[in-house]
């Protein structure tokens, strides 16, 4: 096996979606190259069970790493990319899409907006 590039664990973290098979992180790094980060468009309903998803996976950042900024490490990408460049942000002026070291950072205010049931203390899923 090739060299993987090095990764962050966030120990801890919560692996995924109780039940639905839906992942948080990832196991190892890709060696076929860092998936980017990217904006991605959202189409899910408040009430739908992709929102659920997508709110399940804030509460999980927010009770991890609050408002401060967190290395991308093994956070899973697409996952980032359904709240990137509204909810979650790049904490660094030079972003690298393609690095699992780059730093994000929860913009909270847009987040509580968007997701408020992320900020209770227990989330039901």
């Amino acid at each position: 096996m090739a060299n993987l590039p090095d990764m962050t664990k966030h120990r801890g973290f919560p692996s995924g979606m109780p039940g639905t098979g839906i992942q948080f992180v990832i196991r190892r790094a890709n060696p076929k190259g860092v998936t980017p980060i990217k904006a991605l468009p959202r189409r899910a309903r408040p009430g739908s069970q992709e929102h659920r998803v997508d709110a399940a996976f804030l509460h999980a950042l927010w009770h991890h790493f609050g408002a401060e900024p967190f290395e991308r490490g093994n956070l899973d990408a697409a996952r980032l990319s359904l709240l990137f460049g509204r909810e979650v942000v790049a904490a660094e002026k030079d972003f690298d899409p393609l690095s699992y070291e780059a730093l994000l950072v929860i913009n909270e205010k847009t987040a509580r907006q968007s997701f408020p049931e992320s900020f209770e203390d227990v989330m039901e899923v």
